[in-house]
């Protein structure tokens, strides 16, 4: 099998190009560097399906097997464009929502993940031990999970009055 090299250069470049756009803090930025991976990727599977042939028609001559396309490629690609799509229009809903709320495309760093970053790594520590976060706060309290209202950790009543 012979490949082109001016589809791994491309598909290298397109690639690389959207790896550096999902480094960026701008949502737009992300989007178009997960639509530039796609595209490389399915690059590459095309190089991998080998040269183009024949189409994969049944009841052809065996002499003409060995000139004939890998239907497996083109299929892998065809699902490969419908994953992209559906994960760029996914993307996309999350752009409009935080355009409705903050109006900036700028993905800034939460506090609170600051604060779980910096948690302590100590069995102790861990969210599903006595010693958990405040909500208010982000820091490890004495009082465990007793925090909040109680009205959720109530029974539920029934609407008759018992």
């Amino acid at each position: 099998m012979e490949a082109n090299l001016f589809l791994l250069i491309g598909s290298g470049v397109l690639i690389a190009c959207g790896v550096y756009l999902m480094l960026d803090r701008a949502l737009t930025r992300m989007i178009m560097g997960v639509l530039l991976i796609g595209n490389g990727a399915n690059l590459l599977i095309l190089q991998a399906g080998g040269q183009a042939g024949s189409p994969p028609i049944l009841e052809r001559s065996s002499e003409a097997a060995d000139a004939m396309a890998d239907p497996l490629a083109q299929a892998m690609i065809l699902t490969a464009i419908v994953i992209s799509m559906a994960l760029t229009a996914f993307m996309l809903s999350l752009a409009y929502r935080q355009y409705r709320y903050r109006t900036d495309d700028i993905i800034e760093r939460d506090e609170e993940d600051r604060l779980i970053a910096t948690r302590p790594t100590t069995p102790s520590a861990a969210p599903d031990h006595d010693l958990s976060a405040n909500p208010e706060t982000g820091r490890l309290s004495s009082s465990g999970d007793a925090f909040g209202p109680r009205s959720f950790e109530q029974p539920v009543k029934e609407a008759d009055g018992e």
